[in-house]
């Protein structure tokens, strides 16, 4: 009876066992405590077959990054914005000294050309007065020897040997007639020399103008190309994306500035209509936008900004100065308030750049090396002035 008993009590815990530790009951067992189910939650970043998610911090930090928009790396683009100022403000030195020194070759150029036409003239007045000295002396031998065939006795002695009352007066009337002569001739003679004299010195101090300013052109050429090759060098130092971003930077300055500038009220009293000669020079101004600007070029396929102004108003049938500081200094000046289309307004304390009013607070003009011929706002620079170059 206990053998069975204790049969039986084997039997009931071996059974007991098979059921819990069945596969299906361990299973419910283990799922009954889980929570419902929720979203997937992102792949781990070291898992290489899944993607970053957008807003896993980078892996290391970045100064710049040049293959995103600022400010999707999660950092301000201020900072980087700050560097590329200061990279746009050494360059903008760069190109305006260039600008400065092109206004400097530019007029070295321009007074090298007259002085050379002077020379040119007093030559000729030289080869002239040379010829016209000659020519005296030939007449004055001629006198020379008439008074040699005549006896070698003057006009007065011949006179006074006469004893014909009427020869004598004849004769009188000759020998005043011939000292008036002899007299003029001498005249003609010393002022011919004078001339002569005067021509050769004049056109020594010339020629000594001409080569200084042939070196003042030497010089400002040097430093032109100097500093335009600094300032590319800076700039071929960057990415095309920093490029971008510095001439966008470039802009905005230039718009608040203009923004700035209509805000003062500017514009309020300025309704001035160009004249016939101004349309020409606005209509040969606006047709070059996108030509290139070149230090000292006058067209027609690049300008610098005095080039594109004188040829502008050369083309409308006014000669004026070529560069920018001698606008500024020898055409008529008007009051910003009575600008009119065709003005030209200087910008700058020392007068190194000029543009062309079209209207509507706006001029055409050649900015700097590496840029084109464009429009952009009046105001977007600092006004020294504006002149008229038809007034």
């Amino acid at each position: 009876m206990n053998r069975r008993r204790c049969v039986t009590a084997a039997i009931t815990v071996v059974c007991a066992l098979s059921v819990l530790t069945s596969p299906a009951l361990l299973n419910q067992a283990y799922a009954a405590p889980a929570s419902p189910a929720s979203p997937a939650s992102p792949a781990s970043p070291s898992s290489p077959s899944s993607p970053a998610s957008p807003s896993d911090p980078p892996v290391a930090p970045r100064p710049f990054d040049r293959t995103l928009p600022p400010g999707a790396d999660g950092k301000s683009s201020g900072a980087d914005d700050s560097k590329l100022e200061a990279v746009r403000r050494k360059i903008d030195g760069l190109y305006g000294q260039a600008t400065s020194a092109t206004d400097a070759y530019n007029l070295a150029e321009e007074r090298a050309d007259n002085q050379s036409a002077e020379l040119v003239r007093l030559s000729s007045e030289i080869v002239n007065g040379q010829v016209r000295i000659d020519r005296l002396k030939r007449q004055a031998g001629a006198a020379a020897r008439a008074q040699y065939r005549a006896g070698g006795l003057p006009p007065e002695a011949q006179l006074l040997l006469t004893d014909d009352p009427q020869l004598f007066l004849d004769g009188a009337g000759r020998v005043q007639r011939g000292q008036k002569a002899t007299k003029d001739l001498l005249g003609q003679m010393t002022k011919a020399q004078d001339d002569l004299t005067s021509y050769t010195k004049k056109a020594g101090a010339e020629w000594t103008k001409l080569e200084a300013s042939r070196v003042k052109q030497a010089k400002a050429k040097k430093e032109i190309n100097e500093k335009i090759k600094a300032a590319k060098k800076i700039e071929a130092g960057l990415e095309k994306e920093e490029r971008d971003r510095l001439l966008m930077l470039e802009q905005q300055d230039l718009a608040k500035a203009q923004e700035a500038w209509l805000g003062s009220g500017a514009l309020k009293d300025i309704n001035g209509e160009a004249s016939a000669q101004g349309k020409k020079a606005i209509a040969y101004a606006t047709a070059q936008i996108g030509k290139p600007y070149v230090w000292g070029a006058e067209g027609p396929a690049s300008f610098d900004c005095s080039g594109l102004t004188s040829e502008a108003w050369r083309a409308a049938g006014k000669v004026i100065p070529r560069t920018s500081q001698e606008q500024w200094r020898l055409l008529p000046r008007v009051p910003v308030s009575e600008m009119r289309p065709g003005d030209l307004i200087i910008y700058h304390q020392d007068a190194s750049h000029v543009g062309m009013y079209v209207g509507d607070g706006s001029i055409v003009h050649a900015p700097r090396p590496g840029r084109q011929v464009t429009l952009t706002g009046a105001g977007s620079m600092l006004i020294l002035g504006v002149v008229r170059p038809d007034k």
